[in-house]
């Protein structure tokens, strides 16, 4: 990561090594941290993260490729699925928190290396034949960051991406972003200290000149959807929770997952969804 301008590593820290066993009380059972895919009003979380995680790999064209990048892992859930498919000669995983490397390291999936480090940082013997990347852009930059240096950070991304995919390439990129409306300065640093939110304009001017945008989607009632089932499992199990959390941290995402609901519902908060195929062309 651009460490001058994103979340550091104690930052990232601080937000998802608040515990796996906590984690796991209200996520789904891939860990999926981010937000599903929904088709039909009665379908599980299960289902629709299962979805989610399958449009990625199709939108990467990722199936049967021979080696595959995750940027921002998490706890593995896209790595995961791609393990269990044939034709994968090397997946590898990017995570900043030490609690998800541990907890992905300890799937002994085959043909998987998880790395703690930042995707600015990874400079791989050859270029990789598909990119994944979901929750991990909104770490980027910080609240203070001026939005020209938003804008350099987002293109260094994507240069950097660019650079890690072999030619005529594609990256899966899922994102929350900044919609219409306002919402409140450094609001999310409680919960996600060091980071903030991009615009689609900031992102569609960071990446002219490296990758091609092939598709669009924007979910934000998806994202509301999740993050409400989300909390009613986190209040199920909110004994639970506080023997696995402190209970302030507790408190803290009750509050997240409330407001990030009501967020996506007034359409303060986007959640976009994007396929982008590597340009070969030099356009310096």
């Amino acid at each position: 990561m651009n460490t001058s301008t994103g979340a550091s590593q104690k930052a990232i820290g601080s937000h998802y090594d608040v515990g796996n066993d906590f984690y796991r009380l209200w996520l789904d059972d891939s860990m999926t941290y981010s937000c599903a895919l929904f088709e039909s009003p009665d379908e599980t979380l299960e289902t629709a993260q299962a979805r989610k995680l399958e449009h990625h790999i199709r939108e990467a064209r990722a199936e049967g490729a021979r080696r595959v990048l995750d940027i921002g892992c998490g706890w593995g859930s896209v790595l995961s699925r791609l393990a269990a498919k044939d034709g994968h000669e090397q997946l590898v995983g990017l995570t900043l928190s030490e609690a998800q490397k541990a907890y992905v390291d300890a799937l002994s999936l085959p043909r998987t290396e998880v790395r703690l480090e930042s995707w600015a940082d990874h400079h791989p013997d050859e270029p990789y034949d598909a990119i994944i990347s979901i929750g991990a852009l909104e770490h980027f930059v910080r609240p203070e960051t001026p939005a020209d240096e938003r804008i350099a950070t987002y293109s260094h991304f994507f240069e950097s991406c660019r650079r890690l995919l072999k030619p005529g390439g594609y990256l899966s990129l899922q994102t929350m972003a900044y919609g219409v409306g306002s919402f409140v300065k450094g609001a999310l640093s409680t919960i996600f200290p060091e980071s903030d939110l991009p615009r689609l304009s900031q992102l569609a001017e960071a990446m002219e000149k490296t990758f091609e945008l092939r598709r669009l989607r924007n979910d934000p009632s998806h994202y509301a959807r999740t993050v409400r089932i989300w909390r009613q499992r986190l209040e199920k199990n909110r004994a639970l929770a506080v023997e696995a959390a402190p209970a302030e941290r507790v408190v803290h995402f009750e509050k997240f997952l409330e407001a990030g609901a009501r967020g996506y519902d007034a359409r303060i908060f986007h959640l976009y969804r994007m396929t982008l195929r590597r340009l070969d062309a030099d356009l310096a």
